[in-house]
């Protein structure tokens, strides 16, 4: 899949993933506040084989085909897990996260 990177000026080292170029009418407004501004920093061809420094390929296109976008958030920050889909979910075993 051809996909679409942009980094955010506002949040460092948070980039933005695009199944289409320039394509922002897919995100959420909270997303586009937060992540303010934009730069575009690359295209690529994606598939799931592909290994990728931060963040796993298969998931990302995944995301890209069902959402349009996917995020990538430095592993610290708090809304990084809002990618993975055990996101939302209570734990089984009754224990915090």
């Amino acid at each position: 899949m051809h996909c679409f990177v942009y980094a955010s000026l506002r949040k460092a080292d948070s980039y933005l993933w695009l199944s289409a170029r320039d394509a922002f009418d897919v995100l959420p407004p909270e997303l586009t506040q937060l992540l303010g501004k934009l730069r575009f920093a690359m295209e690529l061809e994606l598939d799931a084989e592909r290994r990728l420094p931060h963040e796993n390929a298969a998931q990302v296109l995944n995301n890209l085909r069902t959402q349009g976008w996917h995020l990538q958030v430095p592993p610290s920050d708090s809304f990084a897990s809002a990618n993975h889909l055990e996101y939302g979910r209570a734990p089984q075993d009754g224990s915090a996260r």
